[in-house]
């Protein structure tokens, strides 16, 4: 009756979509299409996001989020008087000084306060 027929090896992707035999070595076109296409799509979409987040950190006011000790030294030099004028380490010494002086001001207030409630009496 003859031979009988050899197998058909075929490579399939997930969804059961025949994407090359033996027969033939190079996937289908269209088919192959279809498959890798949203693939290839996403892929450069991603790439580009990655571009322009890359460049956006570049960028001096960027709203991108910098790291938490460079946020922290511009919350501090917008509270410390004259703090964007100086350097990290002048800006710590500033803000060591400007703390004792804020001691120093709630000490006299305090004194001033019981001076004047024991002048009441």
């Amino acid at each position: 009756m003859g031979a009988p027929p050899q197998p058909l090896l075929m490579s399939l992707d997930l969804k059961g979509m025949v994407l090359e035999t033996k027969d033939s070595c190079k996937p289908s076109g269209s088919l192959w299409r279809k498959v890798l296409e949203p693939k290839v799509k996403r892929r450069l979409q991603r790439r580009r996001q990655r571009i322009l987040m890359k460049r956006r950190a570049h960028l001096p006011d960027s709203r991108r989020p910098t790291s938490g000790i460079q946020r922290r030294v511009r919350t501090l030099k917008k509270l410390v008087p004259n703090g964007d004028s100086m350097g990290l380490d002048g800006l710590f010494r500033e803000t060591a000084d400007y703390i004792l002086s804020l001691q120093m001001r709630v000490e006299v207030m305090q004194i001033m306060v019981k001076v004047l409630s024991d002048s009441d009496k």
